[in-house]
């Protein structure tokens, strides 16, 4: 696999760190999980299945877990031999946490100069936000993506995805790659600042026209990308369902036009979208409720257009295209994994379906690093 022989340690807790490891874990890494003695936050988030919570299931599998108290020194001390043979260190606490506990990029490349040190945090390391706690929400929030993610009612409405944590894992990701293949050439580790709002503000591309171009913020209903197209936009089937036109190029307008023999408007269509396509809007909304989404369902399929139902998350994961593409793993009957989206042909990853119990490696992996039994249990904080 891609990344065998390579160690991982990892101080990140909830999403965007934990994710991240756990795709290089997919790929062959050694990815040792450092637990606080409270242990994991997101162990106990959510539903529970089979002795851990979902959530964990799918953040942490094929990893180790240590547990070390890193405000005694002799957990710090722990760390930081251990860092002494690893190839990466993902962590995100606060800006300046790492530092106080002595555990920082400095005080690891001073043990092991090849090492990879990745930092990701809601605003990154430097700039007037840095020390402000903020969680997916709030980050989308001072990010300007959820004021164009709107219910109903017209207000800001929760995001479905946690985009800001998983942009920052994935460009997290990225940058630690990144790092790993420059290593080869030069012998020297580096250390990556990642920033969640960052990362989710440069998938904004698609859609800083009226932002960049006019100096103004944009206004949804008017905007291609959020309902201000006919032909990119929601629409309520008569049973009460939902369906989605997803493409407004102009060959999957004339083919869904012509097949209702309603070229006539076809040419409100051609140009920016906006309050001008408001009568095919309306058009569409009223066809689409003459028939449920089943009875659309054929109709649509047999037209060369960008359309897609939809479905809730249940629907989504039982879809045979996601069971194709080994999006949903089944451990048992009962016990589902979310697959790896990065696929190689020559050597694909391999999911390891065991999720380590907090603590569970501790006692191996730290008297590797010569502490004795005593030491052990006051550096994991079963003692004090």
């Amino acid at each position: 696999m891609k990344l065998e022989g390579i160690r991982v340690i990892e101080l990140a807790q909830f999403l965007p760190g934990p994710h991240l490891t756990m795709m290089m874990a997919d790929h062959g890494a050694e990815v040792i999980k450092i637990e606080p003695p409270s242990g994991e936050p997101n162990r106990n988030i959510g539903v529970h299945q089979a002795g851990c919570s979902v959530f964990f299931r799918n953040t942490h599998r094929g990893k180790q877990s240590v547990v070390l108290d890193l405000k005694d020194p002799l957990g710090k001390e722990a760390l930081l031999r251990m860092a002494e043979n690893a190839d990466v260190v993902v962590e995100s606490f606060r800006p300046g946490t790492v530092k106080r506990l002595g555990v920082d990029y400095a005080a690891v490349n001073a043990r092991n100069s090849r090492i990879v040190y990745c930092s990701i945090a809601a605003f990154g390391q430097t700039g007037p936000l840095a020390a402000k706690p903020a969680h997916d929400l709030s980050i989308q929030a001072l990010s300007g993506t959820l004021s164009v993610n709107l219910g109903a009612d017209g207000a800001p409405a929760s995001p479905g995805v946690p985009g800001a944590d998983m942009a920052g894992s994935m460009m997290a990701l990225a940058g630690v790659l990144m790092a790993l293949l420059r290593r080869q050439t030069t012998g020297k580790g580096e250390y990556v600042d990642i920033s969640m709002q960052d990362a989710l503000l440069s998938w904004t591309a698609n859609a800083l026209g009226t932002t960049f171009g006019h100096k103004q913020p944009p206004d949804p209903k008017l905007e291609r990308t959020w309902g201000g197209a006919a032909f990119y936009r929601i629409y309520r089937a008569g049973c009460g369902r939902y369906l989605t036109l997803g493409g407004r190029e102009l060959k999957f307008v004339r083919n869904f036009l012509a097949a209702q023999d309603r070229m006539d408007l076809y040419p409100l269509l051609t140009g920016e979208p906006g309050s001008v396509e408001d009568p095919v809007k309306d058009y569409l909304q009223a066809l689409f409720a003459s028939r449920s989404l089943e009875e659309w369902q054929p109709l649509l399929d047999e037209l060369d257009i960008c359309w897609a139902p939809v479905l809730n998350y249940r629907e989504a994961f039982d879809h045979p295209h996601v069971s194709a593409r080994g999006m949903v793993l089944n451990e048992t009957d009962e016990i589902e994994h979310l697959g790896n989206p990065i696929q190689f042909t020559e050597e694909p990853g391999k999911v390891q379906f065991n999720v380590p119990g907090q603590g569970e490696h501790t006692r191996r992996r730290v008297s590797e690093l010569g502490f004795d039994d005593a030491e052990i249990e006051q550096l994991a904080g079963w003692k004090k």
